[in-house]
């Protein structure tokens, strides 16, 4: 399953993630003390929304062969006082009609991570 390893030294807030191969810098912005060096924690958490909902449709579309040429998902992580939220906007291209595009957007609602978001989970810290 999915790993990622964060470090941060003492460049505020400038942090090292390292997941399979890929390297990443996330960073806060400016108003939180931050350099902007890369986006931020709740950025990650909308863009992996985001990921997993365009390839997820992209697949459903590819099993159906249903002709759509690109999928776009507008994440928008929304905080209102004590509640938050992601809100979701999907963008579907190719000739496709209401209906298809109505039972993807009824897919994007049980992709992995949307499940798993909705669910909650459980996180486990221990010290090395």
């Amino acid at each position: 399953m999915a790993r990622a390893s964060a470090s941060i030294g003492t460049v505020d807030y400038a942090t090292a993630i390292t997941t399979g191969h890929h390297r990443i810098t996330a960073d806060e912005g400016p108003e939180l003390g931050g350099k902007d060096a890369g986006p931020a924690p709740y950025d990650l958490l909308a863009s992996a929304l985001g990921a997993c909902t365009v390839i997820t449709l992209r697949m459903y579309a590819e099993r159906k062969q249903w002709p759509v040429t690109a999928v776009h998902a507008d994440i928008h992580y929304v905080r209102e006082g004590d509640l938050e939220r992601l809100d979701r906007t999907l963008r579907i291209e190719g000739a496709v009609d209401d209906a298809q595009k109505k039972r993807m957007a009824e897919i994007a609602e049980r992709t992995p991570v949307t499940l798993t978001l909705k669910k909650g989970l459980a996180i486990r810290t221990t010290l090395a």
